[in-house]
């Protein structure tokens, strides 16, 4: 059985879930996503090898928001998931950020980078002017909040997985995620679009001297952060392997898991 801990920071609770033994790793989940909404294939494989700890992003889950006033950047986020890896018991670990979680992921390694043993990049960007984003179509379609619950669930499974896989995911998990969006709070997730928004209009974070084992991946059929950024990625984390899988759409790690599984494993060394 996974822990459910928090501790309290800053007045706000941050709230992670634990499960498996090994080396530490931090997954850190992408917009509107808690710790509980990581595909099972994916995180059964990654906790044959490591300790994962999931953080519930500030007011997602069971983590609060805290001063309301206080602005929602990737720097913060970056804030909340090394008090989590302290609360854990510190050191370093292997990182591993889905989409906007991949921008947490990085920012970490730029702000902290004794902190990050291998930095695993999921259907993710670099940031800063020159990232690739969605057509403007697409993103309207990831954060409009109208509609129902399932409306808005069958929205979201599909864009994040191609034709005609959307379809059957929907079918399967459609209920499962429409339950978990009709208990988020809108006021959180406008505070991730303008995080995200404002990582994509300022320059990167400059990267360490010396970068940690990074790995980048993405599906070639990604619609919400395209597979392009592979490129800029290998550009900006020396040393960076990059794999692109076609047929898969955002949630690659969903179609993909053991390939992925075994690239963040090769991170361990």
């Amino acid at each position: 059985m996974g822990q459910f801990p928090s501790v309290e920071h800053s007045g706000r609770r941050l709230a992670w879930r634990e499960r498996g033994a090994g080396p530490t790793l931090l997954l850190l989940q992408g917009y509107g996503g808690t710790a509980t909404d990581w595909d099972p294939t994916f995180l059964a494989g990654l906790t044959e090898t490591f300790r994962v700890v999931r953080p519930d992003p500030r007011g997602m889950g069971g983590s609060s928001v805290g001063d309301p006033a206080e602005a929602l950047t990737v720097a913060s986020m970056a804030e909340d998931a090394l008090v989590v890896l302290d609360a854990c018991g510190g050191g370093a670990a292997v990182v591993v950020g889905w989409s906007m979680g991949g921008f947490v992921a990085q920012a970490i390694t730029c702000l902290a980078p004794e902190r990050v043993a291998g930095l695993a990049l999921i259907g993710t960007d670099a940031g800063g002017p020159d990232a690739v984003v969605a057509d403007p179509d697409v993103w309207a379609r990831l954060i409009d909040p109208s509609g129902t619950p399932r409306e808005q669930a069958s929205r979201l499974l599909h864009l994040l997985f191609p034709m005609p896989l959307a379809d059957s995911v929907d079918a399967e998990v459609g209920d499962v995620v429409a339950g978990a969006r009709a208990v988020i709070d809108p006021a959180v997730l406008r505070m991730q679009d303008a995080a995200i928004a404002a990582w994509h209009a300022a320059p990167p974070l400059g990267v360490p001297s010396e970068a940690p084992p990074t790995v980048a991946v993405a599906g070639a059929d990604d619609v919400v952060i395209p597979a392009a950024n592979l490129e800029r990625l290998a550009e900006r984390w020396r040393g960076c392997q990059t794999v692109a899988y076609e047929g898969a759409g955002h949630a690659v790690m969903a179609q993909q898991p053991g390939p992925i599984v075994e690239l963040v494993r090769s991170l361990a060394g």
